[in-house]
């Protein structure tokens, strides 16, 4: 099972294979940035990823327009629409 790790002083979390990365940040106790709950529409949900991108599931279509839209770094992921294969270490301005 992947394991989320944190570049800030976290204890890194286990998660299942293809969980979603906004809902698995939720499910342990930390905020994520979201005014639209998730549904892929205002890109406040962006998570930094330091190491581990290869272990994300592909840009989709929303969140390719998304980045252009909203000029998202490009080490940086929507987290309402990544699932998490394997292991990665993230951060968020706001932790």
């Amino acid at each position: 099972m992947p394991v989320i790790s944190f570049k800030k002083n976290r204890t890194p979390v286990t998660v299942e294979t293809g969980a979603n990365l906004m809902e698995a940040l939720l499910n342990c106790g930390l905020p994520v940035a979201s005014s639209c709950s998730g549904d892929g529409v205002c890109a406040k949900c962006r998570i930094q990823i330091i190491s581990g991108a290869e272990n994300l599931t592909p840009e989709n279509e929303t969140e390719k327009f998304l980045r252009e839209t909203k000029k998202v770094a490009s080490d940086s992921r929507i987290s309402c629409q990544v699932q998490v294969l394997g292991d990665i270490t993230v951060d968020a301005t706001y932790w």
